[in-house]
Protein backbone atom coordinates (compact mmCIF):
# COMPACT_ATOMS: atom_id res chain seq x y z
CA UNK A 1 0.00 0.00 0.00
CA UNK A 2 1.33 3.16 -1.13
CA UNK A 3 0.40 6.33 1.21
CA UNK A 4 -0.30 9.32 -1.49
CA UNK A 5 0.01 13.06 -0.31
CA UNK A 6 -1.34 15.50 -2.62
CA UNK A 7 0.94 18.91 -2.39
CA UNK A 8 1.30 22.15 -4.11
CA UNK A 9 4.74 22.56 -4.51
CA UNK A 10 4.81 26.48 -5.95
CA UNK A 11 2.21 27.15 -3.33
CA UNK A 12 1.84 30.76 -2.31
CA UNK A 13 0.49 30.44 0.85
CA UNK A 14 3.09 30.01 4.03
CA UNK A 15 -0.01 28.48 5.81
CA UNK A 16 -0.54 25.31 2.78
CA UNK A 17 3.47 24.85 3.00
CA UNK A 18 3.70 24.47 6.32
CA UNK A 19 0.84 22.41 6.80
CA UNK A 20 2.52 20.26 3.50
CA UNK A 21 6.18 20.50 5.68
CA UNK A 22 4.71 19.03 8.97
CA UNK A 23 2.83 16.21 6.77
CA UNK A 24 5.68 14.84 5.20
CA UNK A 25 8.11 15.50 7.59
CA UNK A 26 6.25 13.26 9.83
CA UNK A 27 5.82 10.59 7.83
CA UNK A 28 9.30 10.34 6.89
CA UNK A 29 10.01 10.53 10.72
CA UNK A 30 7.97 7.67 10.86
CA UNK A 31 9.48 5.98 7.85
CA UNK A 32 6.13 5.39 6.24
CA UNK A 33 6.31 4.51 2.38
CA UNK A 34 4.71 7.71 0.07
CA UNK A 35 4.35 9.21 -3.31
CA UNK A 36 4.70 13.04 -3.32
CA UNK A 37 2.17 13.69 -6.13
CA UNK A 38 2.22 17.64 -7.28
CA UNK A 39 -1.27 19.31 -8.40
CA UNK A 40 0.72 22.50 -9.06
CA UNK A 41 2.52 21.23 -11.81
CA UNK A 42 0.18 18.54 -13.32
CA UNK A 43 -3.39 18.88 -14.13
CA UNK A 44 -3.72 14.65 -13.78
CA UNK A 45 -2.92 14.79 -9.87
CA UNK A 46 -5.02 17.77 -9.12
CA UNK A 47 -8.20 16.25 -11.21
CA UNK A 48 -7.78 13.01 -9.19
CA UNK A 49 -7.66 14.61 -5.95
CA UNK A 50 -10.69 17.18 -6.45
CA UNK A 51 -12.91 13.48 -7.43
CA UNK A 52 -11.77 11.14 -4.71
CA UNK A 53 -11.82 13.80 -1.49
CA UNK A 54 -15.45 12.74 -0.33
CA UNK A 55 -17.82 15.85 -0.77
CA UNK A 56 -18.82 16.32 2.80
CA UNK A 57 -14.89 16.42 3.75
CA UNK A 58 -14.75 19.30 0.43
CA UNK A 59 -14.58 22.98 1.80
CA UNK A 60 -18.07 25.16 0.91
CA UNK A 61 -15.64 26.45 -2.27
CA UNK A 62 -16.17 22.75 -3.19
CA UNK A 63 -12.13 22.91 -3.86
CA UNK A 64 -9.94 20.72 -1.21
CA UNK A 65 -6.29 22.37 -0.39
CA UNK A 66 -3.12 20.46 -0.45
CA UNK A 67 -2.16 18.46 1.83
CA UNK A 68 -4.93 15.88 0.85
CA UNK A 69 -3.68 12.09 2.81
CA UNK A 70 -4.66 8.98 -0.13
CA UNK A 71 -3.99 5.12 1.28
CA UNK A 72 -3.82 4.05 -3.02
CA UNK A 73 -7.45 5.24 -3.77
CA UNK A 74 -9.03 5.44 -0.47
CA UNK A 75 -9.22 8.93 1.55
CA UNK A 76 -7.75 9.39 4.33
CA UNK A 77 -8.12 13.16 5.38
CA UNK A 78 -6.69 16.55 5.42
CA UNK A 79 -3.93 18.53 7.61
CA UNK A 80 -6.92 19.26 10.50
CA UNK A 81 -7.29 15.21 10.12
CA UNK A 82 -3.88 14.37 10.03
CA UNK A 83 -3.20 16.63 12.82
CA UNK A 84 -6.05 15.38 14.82
CA UNK A 85 -4.87 11.65 14.83
CA UNK A 86 -1.01 12.39 14.99
CA UNK A 87 -1.84 13.90 18.14
CA UNK A 88 -3.91 10.58 19.43
CA UNK A 89 -1.33 8.67 18.58
CA UNK A 90 -3.10 6.91 15.54
CA UNK A 91 -1.48 7.86 12.56
CA UNK A 92 -1.26 4.69 11.31
CA UNK A 93 -5.01 3.88 11.77
CA UNK A 94 -5.61 7.10 10.17
CA UNK A 95 -3.53 6.32 7.19
CA UNK A 96 -4.82 2.28 7.28
CA UNK A 97 -1.60 0.75 7.93
CA UNK A 98 -1.10 -1.30 10.79
CA UNK A 99 1.22 -0.24 13.26
CA UNK A 100 4.89 -1.39 13.71
CA UNK A 101 5.30 -3.37 16.74
CA UNK A 102 6.61 -1.51 19.70
CA UNK A 103 4.93 1.83 18.75
CA UNK A 104 2.42 3.97 21.12
CA UNK A 105 -0.04 3.35 18.55
CA UNK A 106 0.54 -0.92 18.69
CA UNK A 107 0.77 -0.65 22.51
CA UNK A 108 -2.22 1.41 22.74
CA UNK A 109 -4.37 -0.96 20.43
CA UNK A 110 -2.83 -3.95 22.47
CA UNK A 111 -4.70 -2.66 25.26
CA UNK A 112 -7.81 -1.73 24.01
CA UNK A 113 -8.21 -5.63 22.66
CA UNK A 114 -7.44 -7.13 26.01
CA UNK A 115 -10.58 -5.37 27.30
CA UNK A 116 -13.41 -7.52 27.68
CA UNK A 117 -17.14 -6.71 27.09
CA UNK A 118 -17.93 -6.54 30.74
CA UNK A 119 -15.56 -3.76 31.05
CA UNK A 120 -12.83 -5.49 32.99
CA UNK A 121 -9.13 -6.31 31.85
CA UNK A 122 -7.80 -9.63 30.65
CA UNK A 123 -4.99 -8.93 33.26
CA UNK A 124 -7.99 -8.78 36.35
CA UNK A 125 -9.23 -12.40 35.21
CA UNK A 126 -8.43 -15.59 36.05
CA UNK A 127 -8.19 -18.89 33.83
CA UNK A 128 -12.08 -19.05 33.95
CA UNK A 129 -12.63 -15.39 32.48
CA UNK A 130 -13.94 -14.37 35.68
CA UNK A 131 -13.21 -11.25 37.95
CA UNK A 132 -10.13 -12.04 40.09
CA UNK A 133 -10.19 -9.55 42.91
CA UNK A 134 -6.65 -10.63 44.11
CA UNK A 135 -5.16 -9.67 40.55
CA UNK A 136 -4.32 -5.79 40.61
CA UNK A 137 -4.03 -5.16 44.32
CA UNK A 138 -0.39 -5.99 44.59
CA UNK A 139 0.25 -2.07 44.97
CA UNK A 140 -2.25 -1.98 48.07
CA UNK A 141 -0.66 -5.43 49.41
CA UNK A 142 3.26 -3.64 49.24
CA UNK A 143 1.48 -0.28 50.90
CA UNK A 144 0.05 -2.69 53.62
CA UNK A 145 2.97 -4.16 54.04
CA UNK A 146 5.45 -1.28 54.26
CA UNK A 147 2.74 0.40 56.67
CA UNK A 148 3.26 -2.29 58.89
CA UNK A 149 6.96 -2.42 59.04
CA UNK A 150 6.50 1.28 60.08
CA UNK A 151 4.08 0.47 62.45
CA UNK A 152 6.59 -2.16 63.74
CA UNK A 153 9.77 0.27 63.55
CA UNK A 154 8.33 2.41 65.48
CA UNK A 155 7.09 0.28 68.30
CA UNK A 156 10.80 -1.43 68.52
CA UNK A 157 11.90 2.32 68.93
CA UNK A 158 9.38 2.80 71.19
CA UNK A 159 10.34 -0.34 73.08
CA UNK A 160 14.13 0.83 73.21
CA UNK A 161 13.30 4.19 74.13
CA UNK A 162 11.29 2.95 77.51
CA UNK A 163 14.03 0.37 78.16
CA UNK A 164 16.24 3.13 77.86
CA UNK A 165 13.98 5.08 80.68
CA UNK A 166 13.37 2.22 83.23
CA UNK A 167 16.68 1.62 84.28
CA UNK A 168 16.73 5.63 85.39
CA UNK A 169 13.31 5.02 87.06
CA UNK A 170 14.68 1.82 89.07
CA UNK A 171 17.50 3.67 90.06
CA UNK A 172 15.70 5.81 91.34
CA UNK A 173 13.41 3.58 93.31
CA UNK A 174 16.19 1.91 94.69
CA UNK A 175 17.78 5.11 96.25
CA UNK A 176 14.05 5.87 97.00
CA UNK A 177 13.88 2.45 99.15
CA UNK A 178 17.16 2.62 100.40
CA UNK A 179 16.66 6.17 101.92
CA UNK A 180 13.67 5.17 103.39
CA UNK A 181 15.18 1.89 104.87
CA UNK A 182 18.24 4.21 106.08
CA UNK A 183 15.31 6.58 108.34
Amino acid sequence: MVIKVFLATSSGSTAIKKKQQDVVGFLEALKVDYTQLDIACNEENRKWMRQNVPEEKKPSNGIPLPPQIFNEESYCGDYETFFDAKEDNSVYAFLGLAPPLGSKEALQADKEEHILENGTHTDDTNEEGTQDDSIGHEEEDEEQEEEDLRSEEEEEELRQFEEEEEPDVEEGEEEETQEEEAE
